[in-house]
């Protein structure tokens, strides 16, 4: 499963909002320095989707703020 994020960070709270099927708006209070924030969507992700961290994989956006994950 593929899920599009759309991403700010340094954020006042980490949140998640789901806009539609596959689409969700992620807030996070991580700096996009060091792959820090995408870390912390990737966690956030995998307690909001409960699954395991290591089965959520950034395809697309790594260093943008339009991510593209999949879900295995």
């Amino acid at each position: 499963m593929y899920i599009n994020v759309s991403v700010t960070t340094r954020a006042s709270k980490n949140e998640i909002i789901r806009i539609g099927d596959n689409t969700f708006k992620v807030y996070v209070t991580a700096v996009p320095e060091k792959g820090l924030a995408n870390k912390k969507i990737i966690e956030l992700l995998s307690d909001y989707l409960k699954v395991s961290k290591s089965l959520i994989k950034i395809k697309a956006g790594a260093t943008s703020r339009e991510k593209l994950f999949e879900i295995a």
